[in-house]
């Protein structure tokens, strides 16, 4: 059941996702603002430099959106009446959880490839090993921002709960030193919030745990931050489905 699920889903996302198109290219338009200048080609950073630091950050922000967003489609599915036909399957929760999160992985490997294809045209550098580990972090990673967007989805009653899952992602990429390297104060509490553990490991291939304002961080502090929000996640999204399923 799970695996019919999941490529009717994926025959919907052809037909009823073309606007993922921009998911892809706005975090791509952003690398080549900031990522393909000559000082980000120039400024060392861990085994690569700062173009590939970009990179790596871009595509990990558009994979994230394009999971969220999908994610967030729970509350459009709950509003036609899938959270009833569900009712009536032997298909489990934990199951249209993890078949959600699958196709959401499959849509954010688009700006993933897009944005590391720009990196090599325009000078990203890094050890081939960064290149790969980075990249299937980023894929990897952004199944958990799959799990996020279901949550908020099926906490709301309305179709606008795509757009506050994907607006509040924009937000914990500024507090998640995505955007704009943080320090002080900043980026103690960034450090907490649930862009920050995903992003830094993607980095950690590339930077190796040196961060942008000169300070260095083990590799259990961002892998703890992932860990510790996929269990907030997965624990919250399940019960909002289970309990929207009741009620219906």
């Amino acid at each position: 059941m799970s695996a019919t699920y999941t490529l009717l889903e994926m025959k919907r996302i052809t037909r009823d996702y073309m606007g993922m198109f921009f998911t892809a290219v706005l975090p791509a338009f952003f690398y080549v603002i900031f990522g393909s200048t000559v000082d980000a080609k120039e400024t060392v950073i861990g085994n690569g430099n700062v173009a590939m630091y970009v990179m790596i950050s871009m595509a990990a922000y558009g994979a994230v959106t394009a999971t969220t967003s999908i994610g967030g489609q729970a509350a459009t599915e709950r509003l036609q009446g899938w959270g009833r036909q569900l009712g009536i399957t032997p298909m489990k929760d934990s199951q249209y959880v993890a078949a959600k999160a699958a196709v959401a992985m499959v849509v954010a490997a688009i700006p993933i490839l897009l944005i590391f294809v720009l990196g090599m045209w325009t000078g990203a550098r890094g050890l081939m090993s960064a290149w790969l580990l980075s990249g299937l972090l980023c894929l990897g990673g952004s199944a958990v921002f799959a799990l996020y967007g279901i949550l908020v989805g099926t906490a709301f009653r309305s179709e606008s709960a795509t757009g506050v899952a994907s607006g509040s992602v924009v937000i914990f990429a500024f507090l998640g030193n995505v955007f704009i390297p943080l320090s002080g104060t900043m980026l103690t509490i960034g450090k907490f919030t649930p862009l920050y553990g995903y992003v830094g490991l993607a980095r950690y291939p590339l930077t190796e745990g040196h961060l942008a304002d000169g300070t260095w961080e083990p590799l259990w502090m961002p892998l703890a931050n992932v860990l510790g929000w996929t269990v907030v996640f997965a624990m919250l999204a399940t019960w909002f489905v289970k309990h929207g399923r009741d009620r219906q």
